[in-house]
């Protein structure tokens, strides 16, 4: 893995276009190809990245990049479709290469993805004349749980096992990407939870979003009707 802090610009062409303003940021290029720009904050989630397969050509500025005070162009094209992340570096502050090795993978109890599962399986919950689109969406700033049709158009879904305000804002940043892509839109969106809190629910209700309580032990025909008392 190479790590690279450098002061830089970023633009991604595709389907969606997004751009990052200039400043200080962490590049990660991984040994399968992906490229993931990273600030210092938002958790784990990059800004923006280019998946595997991708081919990373390092170019220097041509004259006016170079008067505006770019000193190396980055442009991250991804195989298999004119995808770009295009990365200007105006200043190199920290570059360094380590090889970390295989890794065993990580081990999650799999309930978020079971319902992503469930849900896809079963899109009808989300009401009649739904359709599944396809699981794991591909954004600029990450994967929409789940996409669908319905009858009004396209859905996004957010899927959380316990609906917060943050779960609200990251369908909300999927949702303005997505709205933009003429093939898409009208996009609406919908939060799907075990649970919602009322914070949340208040958000997403007020955005327009429509909130979705899943019952996960019902989604996969093992709850006891009869020893419920209501």
């Amino acid at each position: 893995m190479r790590l690279v802090i450098a002061t830089c610009s970023v633009t991604y062409a595709g389907r969606l276009n997004a751009h990052l303003a200039q400043a200080t940021r962490l590049l990660m290029v991984k040994a399968d190809g992906a490229v993931l720009v990273h600030s210092d904050g938002g958790s784990y989630k990059p800004l923006n990245w280019m998946s595997p397969p991708a081919t990373l050509r390092v170019t220097e500025p041509d004259a006016e990049e170079a008067e505006a005070g770019i000193v190396e162009i980055w442009t991250v094209k991804a195989d298999k479709s004119d995808d770009t992340l295009r990365i200007s570096l105006s200043e190199i502050h920290h570059d360094s290469s380590h090889e970390l090795g295989a890794d065993p993978g990580l081990v999650k109890d799999g309930v978020e993805s079971d319902l992503q599962r469930l849900l896809s399986e079963q899109i009808d919950r989300l009401g009649d004349g739904h359709s599944l689109i396809r699981r794991e969406y591909p954004t600029p700033i990450g994967p929409v749980d789940i996409l669908a049709k319905g009858p009004g158009g396209t859905i996004a879904v957010e899927l959380k096992r316990r609906g917060d305000i943050d779960g609200v804002e990251q369908l909300t940043r999927y949702l303005d990407l997505l709205n933009r892509d003429p093939l898409l839109a009208p996009v609406e969106g919908v939060f799907a939870a075990q649970q919602i809190r009322p914070q949340a629910r208040t958000l997403a209700e007020d955005r327009g979003i429509r909130c979705v309580v899943l019952d996960y032990d019902e989604m996969r025909g093992v709850d006891d009707a009869e020893s419920r008392l209501f």
